[in-house]
């Protein structure tokens, strides 16, 4: 009989790191527990799963959807901005709405409990209910705030009905009785009374936990979580480009490969305008002095303003030396890592951006809004490849470009010799997490 594995807290496709984390743990549990597991995945972004054309039994909703989500599709979909008042309203409704579904659900879970069949999302109850195991995906699933960045009402509603999503997802699970493992994830930030309890609430609930940094493993042992915790790394550090694959052929000098972004609604305008052009001074002077062709490659492209598309746009024309840049839009995650291989050096106010640079021995410098970052660049002994975003300026952009230029052989080596360890420790821990699962299919 084959394993049947469900994936829990799945976000948006939009993003390809998110992308990369989900191709990531599909290949680590096909690696650990065979060809023939059976995976389902519960996701906010249903169609954006599909396209991936991964082996997925099934592709289907969270229990409990997440308001934030909900409003960005229909203001997508309409054209609504989200700074409008529409956009409040029904951003407004879907965060009562969560609380209706998950009213319904107690009722569903209860009869897909005894043997009936539930009317409120009972493919995912019975998904939930048939598996050996669930799994809670790899990223930042349980967390209030991002570390370095200012906290307004969007984002507190915002993270409090994640983890609530989230959490909802992990009391069905264990309702029907199911082993729970958290694959790597960071953990916190938390504000408030409120968000700690939460979280230590659902991590309490898990029976494996295994952390991506040492921030978040120390925040989890903070909160007193009970249950067994490996530090480990990334997932996306096992990805694979399209090897071969000739990318930015006859582009002249070494390539400075540029992911700027930030989270929405966090960044004021006269923030915002800083933001860009700090990067622009940064790098026309990277330009001038060390010869660099700059490549954008935006990450989060979502058709929203300031999305990472458009803020790499307006940076460009920003720049003196625009001739020397051009934009690559990646149309998969394999095409985006391989581009970031064949740059020599790059900047990224994104996690997944760096993480899958050095993870094929690409110097990379990171502007940090989160503990994440900081936490991975510790992993790798490269503390001084971080800028903090509350330290930003082109000053400091342009003297970090020149220090790590400066020590690239240095740091290239630095990577040979600890990214395959960080590889192996990956598929070790995460084997170590479904050794009662596999104990159980070796009977």
């Amino acid at each position: 009989m084959p394993i049947r594995v469900h994936i829990i807290h799945v976000g948006s496709m939009a993003n390809k790191g998110t992308r990369a984390l989900l191709k990531s743990d599909v290949y680590v549990l096909r690696s650990v527990i065979g060809s023939d597991v059976v995976i389902s995945v519960s996701t906010t972004d249903i169609c954006g799963v599909r396209r991936l054309n991964l082996p997925l039994a099934k592709v289907l909703p969270p229990v409990v959807d997440i308001p934030y989500e909900r409003s960005d599709f229909f203001a997508k979909k309409f054209r609504i901005r989200r700074d409008s008042l529409t956009y409040k309203v029904i951003a407004a409704g879907f965060l009562l709405l969560m609380f209706v579904e998950a009213f319904l659900s107690v009722f569903s879970t209860v009869l897909e409990k005894i043997g009936l069949s539930g009317f409120y999302r009972k493919e995912v109850l019975k998904s939930l209910k048939e598996a050996d195991i669930v799994i809670s995906y790899s990223d930042e699933n349980f967390k209030e705030a991002a570390s370095y960045l200012p906290l307004n009402v969007y984002w507190v509603a915002a993270w409090w009905s994640m983890l609530f999503s989230r959490t909802w997802d992990v009391l069905c699970a264990k309702f029907f009785g199911k082993h729970v493992v958290m694959f790597p994830n960071s953990v916190g930030p938390f504000r408030t009374w409120f968000g700690r309890l939460m979280a230590r609430s659902v991590l309490n609930m898990m029976d494996f936990i295994l952390i991506r940094e040492p921030i978040s493993y120390n925040i989890v042992n903070a909160l007193g979580v009970k249950p067994p915790k490996i530090l480990t790394s990334d997932t996306t550090i096992l990805l694979e480009g399209n090897s071969g694959e000739a990318l930015f052929k006859g582009v002249p000098g070494p390539i400075l490969g540029v992911s700027p972004g930030f989270y929405a609604q966090t960044l004021s305008k006269e923030d915002i305008k800083r933001y860009i052009i700090c990067h622009a001074r940064a790098l026309d002077l990277a330009i001038e002095k060390f010869g660099f062709t700059v490549a954008f490659l935006p990450l989060y492209i979502s058709g929203f303003p300031y999305d990472d598309l458009e803020v790499s746009k307006l940076i460009m024309e920003k720049m003196e030396n625009k001739r020397h840049t051009f934009l690559y839009e990646a149309k998969s995650i394999e095409c985006f890592k391989s581009a970031l291989d064949h740059a020599n050096l790059v900047v990224s106010s994104k996690m997944h951006p760096a993480v899958l640079a050095v993870s094929d021995g690409v110097p990379a410098i990171c502007i940090a809004y989160d503990q994440k970052q900081v936490g991975f660049f510790q992993l790798l002994g490269l503390d001084e490849c971080v800028l903090l975003i509350r330290d930003f300026s082109g000053e400091a952009l342009f003297q970090k470009i020149n220090n790590v230029w400066a020590r690239r052989e240095e740091i290239r080596k630095m990577l040979s010799e600890k990214v395959p360890l960080l590889r192996k420790n990956v598929l070790e821990t995460v084997t170590l997490a479904l050794t009662p699962l596999l104990e159980v299919k070796q009977r």
